[in-house]
């Protein structure tokens, strides 16, 4: 990995313009300026950047950079990649703002690909008007998969509670019949060994939830859990695994069960994260596990209703940097 003065670099993209990205980048970045373990790199227009960063009293001050090289601590490093520098227009859904975002992000995870930064932090995006013939994703979890070329899970952290999901991004419609045992296999091993990598947990237990209503009470409100999710337990015992479940999902999230595993394993987006983001509250973070690079984001949207306001909290993309350094640690302390 790359550093500069034994520190990493985080790249960071700007997100949707128009919505809270850069207040939370700067924020953090305030909260976070006696950190001594990271240098971010932010990806984006200079002047657009320079325009919002004087909306807010910040200590931290600007520092314009042509190369990730040029990056220095205790300084906004902004790496302008001859963006089109756009007029913010907060709280406004607008194609150029995604236009940006895209730019952003692309060149902010080519950086960590070609090993000039360490892992990469995200901003939100508005996932609508991200959209083009380069981005014909849901999400950026789909995104990372495709140019960072692995297989991903979709992993929400916080220091109390871990869940990663079965399926992200789907209509509700779609969820059962992409319910499958080789990709409750596949993300079950992924939880395992990110956690073992990422995390330091060396024996990993981890819950698998139910898809129907009572774990479908022996077939008669469904038969994915006996069909699909029993024998894909089964299977991952047997390669000495621990797992356990399938959990009805309404009563397991309680104080009493959360302690007693690693992370939980969730068939669907709403089932893990209602109640994630509940337990996490401001502190949760999207941790895109299972590929070769870092990459984390706060668990929250573009915040069109606050954006421009200086009330955004910036909890999460605290976080979400610190989560990424941390794993970083941990994977450099497993290669060593």
């Amino acid at each position: 990995m790359m550093k500069n003065k034994d520190l990493y670099r985080i790249a960071i993209s700007i997100g949707d313009i128009n919505g809270i990205g850069l207040e939370i980048i700067f924020k953090a970045l305030e909260k976070l300026k006696g950190n001594k373990n990271f240098i971010p790199v932010i990806f984006g227009p200079s002047n657009t950047i320079k325009h919002v960063f004087e909306l807010f009293e910040l200590r931290l001050k600007l520092h314009f950079i042509q190369s990730e090289e040029q990056a220095e601590p205790n300084f906004i490093n902004v790496l302008d990649r001859n963006y089109k520098n756009i007029y913010v227009k907060f709280g406004e859904n607008r194609p150029e703002a995604g236009e940006l975002a895209f730019l952003s992000l692309k060149h902010a995870a080519e950086s960590v690909r070609l090993g000039k930064c360490d892992a990469l932090v995200t901003a939100p995006i508005n996932k609508n008007n991200i959209q083009s013939e380069e981005f014909r994703f849901p999400g950026h979890t789909e995104f990372l998969e495709n140019i960072w070329v692995g297989k991903s899970l979709m992993f929400m952290v916080h220091p109390q509670i871990k869940v990663g999901l079965v399926t992200n991004h789907l209509p509700v419609k779609e969820i059962a019949k992409n319910i499958t045992q080789q990709r409750i296999e596949q993300k079950i091993e992924l939880i395992f060994t990110s956690l073992k990598k990422d995390f330091g947990i060396v024996q990993p237990k981890i819950a698998v939830l139910a898809l129907n209503p009572h774990a479908g009470d022996n077939g008669i409100l469904g038969e994915e859990e006996n069909k699909i999710i029993i024998p894909a337990i089964k299977e991952k015992l047997e390669k000495n695994r621990i797992v356990f479940g399938p959990f009805p999902a309404d009563s397991f999230f309680t104080a009493s069960n959360l302690p007693k595993f690693d992370a939980i394993l969730a068939m669907y987006h709403d089932q893990g994260l209602a109640s994630f983001k509940s337990l996490a509250g401001l502190e949760g973070v999207n941790f895109t596990a299972g590929l070769d690079y870092v990459r984390t984001s706060p668990d929250h949207g573009v915040a069109y209703d606050i954006a421009g306001e200086n009330k955004a909290d910036a909890k999460s993309m605290e976080a979400a940097i610190e989560t990424a350094v941390q794993i970083l640690n941990h994977r450099k302390s497993i290669s060593e």
